[in-house]
């Protein structure tokens, strides 16, 4: 099982959510349990775990049951958007190689810098070339929707970097172009260009695998829990090492315990606020806070709007059919 913790960058999520907004579908509900925010969104330089875009996937998926929509085809037209800047450097790299060939190289060698839950493959079938995108990993809940965005993404990009209209089977998550393709010299290739673009996606590539391990790890064993987050001691101990080896090493990665802790707890504060069957003062009990008044401050510290006014807010949502 992938544990779809490892980070990404956070312009596939605002893709997401401004198509969703396009669509009547608030913001808030977009985020819904993501532990993401508007904040976040904003911020070009924010890295966000796999697992947090999975579950804007599946909230947009949930809006496209309600209300009728197939979501294949919703899919397919979000793709549709993801052209060769959305990616950052890995765009521009891509862009800037040599031949199609080369660029086909890179793109899958750097692949995770990517915002592919379908990772691609590539092998020659006669005289073309087909990249099959692997759903093998994929929930099912949501693989029809992201495998037509992920076929629709990579059919755009070959049709806006080559000026043609590759071949794709959606059924089968392929898309093919001539073998002999892959000797053109790229449109815009630019060897300088291409070095210092393939280097930075080498260091970027590296920092979020460093970053994506002993708090993926902690973060992993505080969602396990139904009730409030665990202490520190507890989970360091489950880990095989010291509280204070714990916090360093959260702290080489960038973050905390507590950042962590919290993160976990807005993120359930926020299902089961959505949820309504709950009050205020019963959520706060669920998290383990003594009292409500000190979950209403955490709340408002982490949303900006008190549990309360959250509540209500998602009642007064009203969405327009897709």
């Amino acid at each position: 099982m992938v544990a779809w913790d490892f980070p990404r960058g956070v312009a596939g999520v605002t893709l997401l959510a401004e198509w969703a907004a396009e669509r009547g579908l608030p913001r808030a509900e977009v985020l819904r349990g993501s532990g993401l925010d508007g904040a976040t969104l904003r911020d070009p330089h924010a890295d966000v775990a796999a697992r947090q875009e999975l579950a804007v996937v599946r909230n947009l998926v949930a809006h496209c049951a309600r209300h009728g929509a197939d979501p294949a085809a919703l899919g397919w037209e979000l793709g549709c958007r993801y052209h060769a800047t959305a990616y950052g450097i890995w765009g521009f790299a891509v862009t800037s190689s040599r031949t199609v060939g080369d660029a086909l190289t890179l793109a899958l060698r750097y692949v995770e810098l990517t915002y592919a839950f379908c990772l691609p493959e590539s092998r020659r079938a006669g005289d073309a070339v087909v990249l099959r995108c692997d759903t093998t990993a994929v929930p099912a809940d949501v693989r029809p929707f992201l495998l037509a965005r992920d076929v629709s993404a990579c059919r755009t990009l070959v049709s806006e970097l080559l000026g043609i209209a590759p071949e794709h089977d959606l059924r089968h998550g392929t898309v093919s172009l001539p073998a002999a393709l892959l000797a053109r010299r790229m449109p815009q290739a630019n060897a300088s260009t291409a070095a210092v673009c393939e280097q930075q996606c080498r260091e970027l590539l590296a920092a979020r695998r460093q970053r994506g391990g002993t708090a993926a790890r902690v973060r992993e064993r505080l969602l396990a829990d139904d009730g409030p987050p665990a202490g520190m001691p507890a989970v360091a101990a489950e880990l095989g090492v010291t509280a204070r080896t714990l916090r360093r090493r959260l702290a080489a990665e960038g973050t905390a315990y507590r950042a962590l802790a919290d993160e976990v707890r807005r993120a359930r504060a926020e299902e089961l606020l959505a949820d309504r069957a709950l009050t205020v003062e019963q959520v706060a009990h669920r998290l383990g806070y003594g009292e409500a008044a000190s979950f209403v401050r955490a709340f408002t510290r982490w949303t900006g709007t008190t549990p309360g006014r959250y509540t209500r807010s998602r009642g007064d949502v009203t969405v327009r059919r897709a």
